[in-house]
């Protein structure tokens, strides 16, 4: 495109049909790793999900201060344990520690999966704009030259090296 007596050929970049063709349908991560999860899961992810609310906290404080207020302030007679050892209030806490434990472990490994599902969606998704971002820019290159090839016919004096790489800057007014 140097000489105007010079015939360029342009190839055309691919048609919007053709891109289409190409993508790969995107899924639902979350509804697919929900139909994964079974019930054991599910109860597992419930727990994770509830344990760590501040609902559960004030729960867990209302019970130990009731507990702890029964059996510190009431009379001897009504106490269930005893006010300086308070064993089964201790051993009511490590059962409920020793149990939920595990299952927070497990909630938190399918959340883990899960997110990791949605990491490898989010990376297709940015994968798939890349390259409508490069057919995009392939059509404006193939634009700008057929325009440059049109000026060049027209017998204008352009640089076109100049504006290949240096479009003109917007005048104002």
């Amino acid at each position: 495109m140097t000489d105007a007596a010079t015939t360029t050929t342009v190839t055309a970049p691919p048609s919007l049909a053709e891109i289409r063709k190409r993508r790969k349908p995107l899924k639902d991560v979350n509804q697919v790793a929900k139909s994964k999860l079974g019930v054991l899961d599910r109860v597992a992810l419930f727990i994770t999900t509830y344990v760590g609310t501040m609902g559960f906290f004030l729960i867990i404080l209302v019970w130990t201060i009731v507990w702890l207020g029964w059996n510190m302030l009431l009379p001897a007679k009504m106490r269930f344990d005893p006010a300086t050892g308070f064993v089964l209030y201790l051993f009511l806490c490590n059962v409920i520690q020793i149990l939920l434990m595990p299952l927070i472990m497990v909630g938190q490994n399918i959340q883990g999966a899960h997110s990791e599902a949605r990491a490898e969606n989010d990376l297709e998704v940015n994968i798939k704009a890349e390259k409508e971002i490069e057919a995009i820019l392939q059509h404006l290159e193939y634009q700008n030259d057929l325009i440059l090839a049109v000026v060049q016919k027209l017998g204008c004096e352009i640089e076109i090296e100049k504006a290949k790489h240096h479009p003109a800057e917007p005048t104002t007014a």
